[in-house]
């Protein structure tokens, strides 16, 4: 399905939402994204992925998703916590989560979509973290001026879905460092407009655990 103009805004969240496209893999049969707020990148995925399933465990932002997006063949939205969520193992081709996995418990919900992504699939986070220390600090000011960059270029877009919020409590090191010996191999990158990218890609033979390489 087609996004419609009226449909699309700008905020530092969907800034990202190209990069995880980007992520889609080819063939993408099965998608899955972890809070899904209004839908928007739902429907931004259906064109690139053949069910795309929306999880999200605010009944207001389930009820706008599914107002925006009508009876468009191939998405629907779940009204559930990820953790609460019985979630297929190895299920999806695609999983992704845009600034959500902070209201989380963060090591069980990368585990949950790590375990729900099927070999060869990819996992694509989105997500916020705190400053700790000079550089955070510095790093994050450089963000200031990217930020009325973008906010001016996209003016006549911006807008907020009204989802509900939480401060993150893990430091960027502290993401870092867990998301690597929960995904071994994933790559982490901070982010100029205070987010980072977590992506990571399940190997088509994975002995042992699922988040082990393949030989």
């Amino acid at each position: 399905m087609a996004v419609s103009a009226a449909d699309e805004y700008w905020n530092h969240n969907t800034h990202y939402h190209p990069l995880v496209l980007r992520g889609v893999p080819r063939g993408c049969r099965e998608a899955l994204d972890v809070g899904c707020g209004d839908g928007l990148l739902a429907r931004r995925l259906a064109p690139h992925a053949g069910r795309v399933t929306g999880l999200d465990r605010s009944a207001e932002m389930i009820e706008r998703a599914r107002a925006l997006t009508g009876d468009a063949a191939g998405v629907r939205f779940v009204e559930s916590g990820l953790l609460e969520y019985d979630l297929p193992e190895a299920r999806y081709d695609f999983v992704c989560s845009v600034a959500a996995i902070h209201h989380m418990d963060f090591t069980a919900a990368l585990t949950a979509m790590r375990d729900a992504v099927r070999p060869g699939g990819t996992l694509v986070v989105i997500g916020l973290a705190n400053n700790a220390g000079l550089g955070d600090l510095l790093y994050s000011a450089a963000g200031v001026p990217a930020h009325h960059f973008h906010r001016f270029r996209n003016r006549r877009t911006a807008g907020d879905p009204g989802a509900p919020i939480a401060d993150p409590d893990m430091t960027w090191a502290e993401v870092r460092d867990e998301a690597r010996r929960v995904l071994p191999g994933a790559a982490f990158r901070r982010r100029v407009l205070w987010r980072y990218s977590l992506v990571w890609r399940r190997p088509r033979r994975s002995p042992g655990h699922p988040g082990a390489t393949s030989a």
